[in-house]
């Protein structure tokens, strides 16, 4: 990010107990890793990118939100498939980045979605939730 000229922000919401989850760290290092190189390719200088984690629905959430050009919203259902790059004839990269993620998340029982404003940006959620107490 320092590289590009594009400022890195770290947020939480809610207690280290309330923010733990059980998953894959390795996967989740892949996933996160991912969406943050994802926004760093469509996040201009001066841009800033929004890592944040929040306690919520019994879950936790994960958020990496850019200040990017965003996706349009006839794309936006297609960028999780496969060989599918932002901007479609603009985009940068293999176009495997987000279904990579999207694949593992889910198969850690997970869910990821994104949100998108042209010329604002985009945030790609995951959330996890926590599994049921047994008592």
């Amino acid at each position: 990010a320092e590289a590009a000229g594009v400022t890195l922000a770290v947020e939480s919401r809610g207690s280290p107990e309330e923010l733990s989850l059980t998953a894959d760290y390795g996967r989740l290092d892949q996933v996160m890793g991912n969406l943050v190189a994802n926004a760093l390719r469509h996040t201009a200088e001066g841009g800033v990118i929004t890592l944040s984690a929040e306690a919520k629905d019994g879950g936790v959430t994960l958020a990496v939100s850019d200040t990017g050009r965003g996706v349009p919203p006839d794309e936006l259902p297609h960028i999780f498939d496969r060989f599918w790059s932002r901007g479609n004839a603009g985009g940068t990269g293999g176009g495997l980045g987000l279904a990579i993620a999207r694949s593992i998340v889910t198969a850690q029982g997970g869910s990821i979605q994104a949100e998108s404003t042209v010329g604002l940006g985009t945030t790609v959620r995951v959330t996890f939730h926590h599994p049921a107490s047994s008592g």
